[in-house]
């Protein structure tokens, strides 16, 4: 039992039911879910559903972070994919064709690799510390994805655009369908595989890795190009889900919430080690609590401040020597008197 209340993910999953079950005080059939037409519907597939794009991006977060460093772009990359699939959909003269909603989702997804690529190449190739590198992207690529839309909001009217972040598979939201699927082939990759623990030889002691012959730059640039494109994949949800691009709102600070999810599953910011499954629950947890904020009336002007709160309230339980002087008493020094007697005794 004592184990199991140690483990890095037992205060997180508590945190999460003691926010599901605060919901069910103030929302009626909050647990229920349903059927209708041939879907699932019910507020635990919508918070699931609303989440999957900050999970898609906070996995990639997970991945960057596991090597010492940081993405502050990811943001500014979500609202650049949304606007560039959106303003190529415009243009068809059938929005409704499905190869040409496929060349627009490709044409995005392909930029935002070539954007996370860029990233890894000023960390990993010029050698600029990655908050830089990213805050750089963080601020042109929001004045991109303006430039896309022309400062404008674009609208489209696609039902197989509008299959990626608002429509339904199988019974499912087709977006969980995406989560889940990204989420399996990461795991395979980094857990099956040997690229796991490479990504976290580097983030321990890139240096060291180096000279153990492995490259630390090709890991490096492979971790951030898959975060752009998990970026990239996340603005298509956002942007087809209400069939629109807002290069000015899109993503919005998305990139503080999935530091967030990752710190609160357990992954150090200093690297060297992470898990997948806590991203998975950090990030729930964040999209749970702001589900909490819009069920319990808190005042909009308060909403930032009280999601503060809470994730500060979770990072301190993980924290093992917050849970020692919080939980525990202190230890009492052990006398040397009987040590002392002791070595007297050997010697006489």
């Amino acid at each position: 039992m004592s184990r199991f209340l140690r483990h890095r993910l037992f205060w997180p999953a508590v945190i999460l039911a003691a926010l599901l079950l605060l919901n069910l005080v103030f929302t009626d059939h909050f647990f229920s879910v349903e059927i209708k037409d041939g879907h699932l519907y019910g507020s635990l597939v919508d918070i699931v559903r609303f989440g999957a794009p900050l999970i898609l991006v906070a996995l990639g977060m997970t991945l960057v972070i596991a090597t010492g460093g940081i993405d502050l772009s990811v943001g500014s990359v979500v609202a650049i994919s949304g606007a560039l699939a959106c303003l190529r959909i415009s243009d068809l003269g059938d929005q409704n064709s499905t190869g040409g909603v496929l060349g627009a989702v490709v044409l995005a997804l392909a930029l935002s690799l070539v954007l996370g690529a860029w990233n890894g190449f000023l960390v990993a190739g010029i050698g600029i510390q990655p908050i830089i590198a990213t805050l750089i992207l963080m601020v042109a690529g929001r004045g991109l994805a303006q430039l896309v839309t022309d400062g404008q909001i674009i609208t489209v009217n696609s039902s197989p655009y509008k299959l990626i972040g608002g429509g339904y598979w199988l019974t499912l939201p087709f977006g969980i369908i995406i989560v889940a699927a990204v989420l399996a082939l990461t795991a395979f990759l980094t857990r099956r595989l040997a690229l796991g623990l490479l990504i976290e030889s580097v983030g321990g002691n890139a240096e060291a890795s180096r000279l153990a012959g492995i490259s630390a730059r090709g890991v490096l640039m492979m971790v951030y190009a898959f975060c752009g494109l998990c970026a990239g994949v996340a603005g298509l949800m956002i942007s087809s889900n209400v069939s629109s691009a807002d290069g000015n709102n899109a993503g919005l600070w998305i990139e503080l919430d999935a530091i967030l999810a990752v710190v609160i599953g357990g992954t150090p910011l200093a690297g060297g080690r992470f898990s997948l499954s806590g991203t998975v629950l950090g990030a729930l947890i964040i999209q749970t609590l702001t589900t909490t904020i819009y069920s319990i009336g808190v005042p909009p002007e308060t909403t930032l401040l009280f999601k503060a709160l809470v994730v500060t309230i979770v990072c301190l339980l993980q924290s093992p020597a917050f849970r020692e002087k919080v939980f525990h008493r202190r230890r009492r020094p052990t006398s040397a008197r009987p040590a002392a007697e002791e070595k007297a005794t050997v010697t006489a």
